[in-house]
């Protein structure tokens, strides 16, 4: 049964009932990926936006399905999207919804497996709960609180854990970029990592929380949409995100720009 609640609801309600949202978004997300590949399949319409980063038709039809479903479900709770301006100039808020419609948009137009369509559930500026889904790979990940993470593929699903599954000894680590710059490869050190992958959307956190990968380490950049779902998910998994000084990170921070990151698989990896 759908349940619809608004923002005092949601901040008061039990798990019970964000379990009942996150749940009744899990077929929304799972149509939208299938739109997202067939409209690749039929060749995309392809723009570039004021930042010089690309946007194509697939971007914007499934923010218009996922953004559709929340306001349908929470009729109250705010929606800031990468793909929109609603809500971006709001300075105050603590509860609300952050969206990626497609997160990964090079590796997405360019018929890469890696892009995901995201959405992160904020309550007092936490993330609280989150859902992601690689239309290319299959595999959707969804979380709805603590020690509440899980993956759906092919119709199975796997309670996540952050349970170790890479090599004993070996510390695997993802990255976006081949080339990493000074300053990271000294924390892949000081951490003893032993390999790096790249890797370029949300997907990062949730091979993290599945045991695939032990951690990612990055600078300041992106934004609060490209990493909320994958917070939610990887953090009630049992894993850690901070910054480099060991703080947590919060959301609805100016221009929701982003600090610098650790995600760790578990605290002693």
């Amino acid at each position: 049964m759908q349940i619809i609640l608004n923002s005092k609801e949601l901040i008061t309600m039990d798990e019970s009932k964000i379990r009942s949202v996150v749940e009744d978004l899990i077929d929304t997300f799972l149509m939208a990926g299938e739109l997202s590949i067939k409209l690749r399949d039929k060749g995309l319409n392809k723009e570039i936006k004021s930042d010089n980063t690309p946007v194509s038709n697939g971007d914007l039809e499934v923010n218009k399905i996922i953004t559709k479903k929340l306001l349908e479900l929470t009729p109250d709770i705010p929606i800031v999207s990468e793909e929109t301006s609603h809500n971006k100039s709001k300075t105050n808020l603590k509860n609300f919804w952050l969206v990626d419609p497609i997160d990964g948009t090079y590796d997405y137009i360019n018929d890469g497996e890696e892009f995901t369509i995201n959405a992160g559930l904020i309550l007092n500026g936490k993330a609280s709960a989150g859902l992601i889904n690689v239309p290319a790979k299959k595999r959707m990940f969804y979380s709805f609180g603590k020690d509440q993470s899980y993956e759906l593929t092919s119709n199975k699903t796997t309670k996540l854990s952050c349970k170790k599954i890479t090599p004993k000894g070996s510390i695997k680590v993802v990255s976006y970029s081949n080339k990493l710059k000074p300053e990271i490869e000294k924390i892949h050190k000081d951490l003893g990592v032993t390999q790096h992958v790249r890797m370029k959307s949300s997907l990062k956190f949730c091979v993290i929380a599945s045991g695939e990968f032990d951690g990612y380490i990055a600078e300041p950049r992106a934004c609060e949409w490209d990493i909320a779902a994958g917070h939610a998910i990887l953090e009630n998994a049992g894993g850690v995100v901070t910054d480099f000084n060991g703080n947590e990170i919060t959301y609805g921070k100016k221009d929701f720009k982003n600090p610098s990151i650790i995600l760790k698989r578990s605290k002693n990896l």
